[in-house]
């Protein structure tokens, strides 16, 4: 058991994880509710949006949805002398290297604790000595079968990569997956599944339904599929190959009188999923994967589409991508569900970078600004700003980086009278402005004669990030104080599966940019999606206007807006919480409010 008191939130997640895995060995009816609530909790702390660490500090540990009073006090424990007693007690006796097992895909719990009990397995290596050795095959209950199975999935557990691939990837993935199913006269329907339909930012293995009256066929081709490198199961009704990256793909065929029953189980999230059979149970009736029917009756109803099966449980339909039990249900109960911002709805790109040479140390562009401009009337804007880093303070003077302000200044100026007299553009308008680093003292890099140039100042941290919590909010707070900064871009400074984002005092940032009327950016390039979604939804609440930046560095990157809008989906936000969905006449009115 890790003991500490400064864990991450990740390895207080997996020791929460083991703790519910121990309780699954003692074989008490009881501890179906502490699994369950062990489980539940690990997922809230592994996507909390501030170390759970800090939120103990400030004495709101029992704030994070999931950790209830009795995980509150044992992590209180925790925090407070490195250790909890109780989960001492819940794991005693247990091998340490047991929880090592349980990380290889299809090695439950109760596996695990007979290999490291019965075959003193107590490392990898004693485990491929094992397998070799055919000591598993042996073992009551198991046989060849199961050591195959054992084996292989070992075999891809170590080629496996422990970073999950992100949205747009997967995504590409399951859509040539999806296109070479469709081929099939046997696919009638097909979506993809779990995390990827609803559009998170990591997806791990990819899951795929069909609706299908030949599911024979639908499987075979399945397993056909060109790219497959091995295939890890053929059933009547699904199978699972391997495809390269190592990457699982796992395929479920339903009749199409089924298909929203299985589209609808299969997408939820486990928490979901959970909350929606114990509204079933309320009301008398049974969910699974097959449909819906009576408690103590064979009779079972079924669903073509997933707006019947909501309907029958007296509830509006949910979209897939808030479908992670944080209040949808009770929402979709009472008619209350948000109507979700849409790709459709945004008007105008908030943060990109031209070619245009601003003599900045960061990267510049590699599209000119009329390309950029071009780009955003195919894409149907109505407006866009130019948003290129701040020349560098360390090798020009004050004076310098006013006169390279005042030239882009100038093109700027130029540009929009060349769109007034052109008739061949959707845009109406381009705004200069600025991405400006967040010095470590909260200061700006570019002096007030060349922020005066702007239309308005994108602020961001690109450096000092592992400042203390309060000392990183006074930072951020400083820099958008000036009535020039306007937008708090990639406000989390997060790189996905490369670094966790910095630590601030959230609720003092939506405050602050509540009452003088900035903006917080969702960026939308794959490796940032920052503001997270928990994050998006807690600015919504706030009552906080968003941006959608995508800080592209070409103008293809201008097509990653929908990665963003993902994200604002899944954190409940509406058209009316983004100010680039407004049109340029409102947004000038919104540019100029007070401060």
């Amino acid at each position: 058991m890790k003991t500490s008191r400064n864990l991450t939130n990740l390895e207080i997640a997996e020791l929460l994880r083991d703790i519910a895995a121990s309780y699954q060995l003692k074989d008490d009816k009881q501890n179906r509710f502490k699994i369950i609530a062990y489980q539940r909790a690990a997922d809230a702390v592994e996507h909390a949006s501030s170390e759970l660490k800090d939120l103990w500090d400030d004495g709101k540990l029992k704030e994070v949805p999931g950790i209830g009073e009795s995980i509150a006090e044992h992590l209180d424990e925790l925090f407070k002398t490195g250790k909890s007693k109780h989960f001492e007690e819940v794991m005693e006796g247990l091998d340490p290297f047991m929880f090592e097992l349980m990380k290889i895909p299809g090695v439950g719990v109760k596996t695990a604790n007979r290999l490291v009990s019965e075959l003193k397995i107590k490392s990898f290596t004693d485990l491929k000595s094992a397998l070799s050795e055919g000591k598993i095959a042996g073992l009551t209950g198991f046989g060849e079968e199961s050591q195959s199975a054992i084996s292989k999935s070992l075999l891809e557990f170590e080629k496996k990569p422990a970073a999950r691939n992100l949205f747009p990837y997967a995504s590409q993935i399951a859509g040539e997956l999806i296109k070479w199913m469709k081929s099939s006269k046997s696919v009638i329907k097909i979506d993809p599944l779990g995390s990827l339909r609803r559009k998170a930012a990591t997806v791990g293995d990819i899951d795929i339904s069909v609706a299908s009256n030949n599911p024979d066929e639908a499987v075979l081709h399945f397993t056909k599929y060109p790219k497959a490198t091995r295939i890890l199961e053929k059933g009547q009704r699904s199978a699972s190959i391997i495809i390269p990256g190592s990457i699982q793909v796992d395929l479920m065929v339903s009749d199409p009188k089924g298909y929203g029953s299985l589209l609808q189980h299969f997408t939820g999230s486990k928490h979901h999923n959970i909350a929606l059979r114990e509204r079933a149970l309320k009301m008398g009736l049974s969910v699974s994967d097959y449909g819906i029917k009576k408690l103590k009756s064979d009779k079972l109803e079924l669903f073509s589409n997933e707006e019947d099966f909501y309907k029958r449980l007296g509830l509006d339909y949910i979209p897939p991508e808030i479908r992670e039990d944080s209040g949808e249900i009770d929402a979709a109960l009472n008619h209350k569900l948000p109507k979700l911002v849409e790709l459709s709805d945004v008007k105008a790109d908030l943060q990109i970078h031209s070619s245009f040479d601003i003599e900045t140390s960061h990267d510049l562009g590699e599209s000119s600004m009329e390309e950029i401009i071009d780009r955003a009337g195919e894409l149907g804007y109505e407006y866009l700003a130019f948003t290129e880093h701040n020349p560098s303070k360390s090798k020009h003077n004050e004076k310098q980086i006013v006169d390279i302000l005042k030239r882009k200044r100038e093109k700027i100026d130029q540009l929009n009278y060349s769109i007034s007299e052109s008739k061949r553009n959707r845009v109406k308008k381009v705004f200069n402005s600025l991405e400006i680093d967040i010095l470590t003292e909260g200061g700006l890099p570019v002096p007030d004669a060349g922020m005066e140039t702007l239309d308005f100042a994108l602020v961001s941290i690109h450096s000092s990030f592992r400042l203390a919590r309060d000392e990183m909010t006074k930072r951020v707070l400083s820099a958008l104080v000036h009535p020039r900064s306007k937008i708090f871009a990639h406000p989390t400074a997060r790189k996905i599966n490369e670094r966790e984002g910095v630590e601030l005092n959230w609720p003092m940032i939506f405050e602050f940019c509540k009452k003088n009327n900035k903006w917080i950016e969702i960026n939308c390039d794959p490796a940032r999606l920052d503001l997270p979604d928990v994050l998006v939804r807690e600015a919504v609440k706030a009552g906080v206007m968003l941006s959608f930046g995508t800080d592209a560095h070409h103008k293809d990157g201008m097509y990653n807006m929908e990665f963003g809008v993902n994200v604002a989906r899944r954190g409940w936000c509406e058209r009316s919480n983004v100010v680039n969905c407004l049109g340029i006449v409102e947004f000038e009115k919104m540019l100029g409010g007070d401060n």
